[in-house]
């Protein structure tokens, strides 16, 4: 089965001094700016990065517990924080770096780390980068 999600970009205006809103089909942003201040300095609203960033802490929390429950554990949380360095010399994101707190009842610290480096590889969002993926994961 194939799943499509829709989001959108309206610009206007040159790279630097232009504007410009994203939009998802679910309306969880709706015309929310952002802008070369927002992405590249301390503006107020999003940017690419920042999204990237809360796709990927989300799809990885997500693979994280389907690889808990397949293994017979349920977690009471997972909160995945993700840095994304944008090079912007190189014009390319240049890593994602998940730091991962969990806690899972009656799971050793061995087995914890097998799954979370499964979910690493395996999430989707982890699929789409072509950069470098590293994993801070720490069980409570």
């Amino acid at each position: 089965m194939n799943i499509k999600r829709k989001a959108s970009a309206h610009w206007e205006g040159s790279g630097k001094e232009g504007k410009g809103m994203v939009s998802t089909a679910s309306s969880v942003l709706n015309g929310t700016q952002y802008s070369f201040n927002t992405r590249f300095a301390d503006g107020v609203g999003t940017n690419p990065e920042e999204l990237v960033g809360a796709a990927h802490a989300g799809c990885f929390s997500m693979k994280l517990a389907f690889n808990l429950q397949e293994a017979g554990f349920t977690a009471d949380s997972i909160d995945t924080q993700s840095i994304i360095t944008l090079d912007s010399d190189a014009g390319s994101i240049s890593e994602s770096h998940l730091i991962v707190k969990a806690s899972v009842p009656g799971i050793d610290k061995d087995k914890f780390q097998s799954l979370v480096d499964d979910a690493e590889a395996n999430c989707p969002i982890s699929k789409l980068f072509n950069t470098k993926i590293t994993v801070e994961a720490t069980l409570a």
